[in-house]
């Protein structure tokens, strides 16, 4: 099966954090036919961005497989003399990430099911929702439940540190008052592992909750998710699934200040 071709470019330009594997991929992608200069300088920087999150050995390993390696070479020679002084993207090596791999969480989850002897349902919300569900690629190690871990799984402490060890991952929860009325009606199902039962909540529902946050990393979020939304749905569904959230000032505020951020204009009128 061919892979989709990753647009450089877009990659660096759509979100505040850029995972290092996409961006090797997408250098690979674009080194075949980088003839202007700023393309070049570009997978330039992006070289040095890998190098410094892979370090050394994982960098020379992906290159030296890599089926673009010529190309990549060429260009990287070609550049280093005429391109020493110019100024280029520095800020790729301050966004870099390795992103959360949406198997190594489906692995998680069926690790977990292993000890789970009785029919179970777990809803996750949060950063691991939307990238279960393709709509966001960044790092966390919190998989968000919404509400409460099952005792059966929470009492388990030995295991449940076996499986941070091995996957870097811990079950976590928040309470759904801060999701979006009627958000219970929306989850999808991921699949069910053994007798356990995995749902998400609604990317666009995750997005309201994050619209209503003060923090950097959501309004980040925001960013990285508004190219995968239809903007005529979230506002129908911040009108009709947000009036709690509006009923409190900071919120309300916080919010304001994120639409106009994302789209430059005030909130939807209710």
């Amino acid at each position: 099966m061919v892979r989709p071709t990753i647009d450089l470019w877009k990659l660096v330009r759509a979100a505040p954090s850029i995972d290092a594997n996409s961006l090797a991929r997408a250098v690979e992608d674009a080194a075949d036919n980088a003839a202007d200069f700023r393309t070049q300088l570009l997978i330039r920087d992006s070289l040095l961005a890998i190098e410094k999150q892979w370090g050394q050995q994982r960098f020379h390993d992906w290159l030296t497989h890599s089926p673009s390696r010529t190309q990549i070479l060429n260009i990287r020679q070609s550049i280093s003399d005429e391109a020493a002084q110019e100024h280029g993207f520095p800020s790729l090596q301050r966004r870099i990430v390795d992103a959360i791999d949406p198997d190594d969480i489906v692995q998680y989850l069926r690790d977990l099911a292993r000890q789970v002897h009785r029919p179970t349902r777990l809803i996750i919300g949060g950063s691991i929702a939307l990238t279960l569900s393709g709509n966001l690629l960044r790092f966390t190690e919190d998989i968000d439940v919404v509400d409460e871990i099952p005792e059966e799984i929470r009492m388990q402490h030995q295991f449940l540190q076996e499986l941070d060890d091995r996957y870097g991952l811990q079950l976590t929860h928040f309470q759904s008052h801060y999701l979006p009325t009627g958000w219970e009606t929306r989850i999808h199902s991921i699949g069910t592992f053994g007798i356990l039962q995995i749902f998400v909540v609604d990317a666009c529902d995750v997005l309201l909750w994050k619209l209503f946050s003060t923090r950097a990393k959501d309004r980040d979020d925001l960013r990285a998710l508004l190219p995968h939304l239809d903007r005529p749905t979230l506002e129908t569904r911040f009108r009709e699934t947000t009036a709690t959230f509006q009923a409190e000032q900071k919120l309300r505020e916080a919010a304001e200040q994120n639409w106009y951020v994302l789209f430059g204009d005030s909130l939807p009128g209710v």
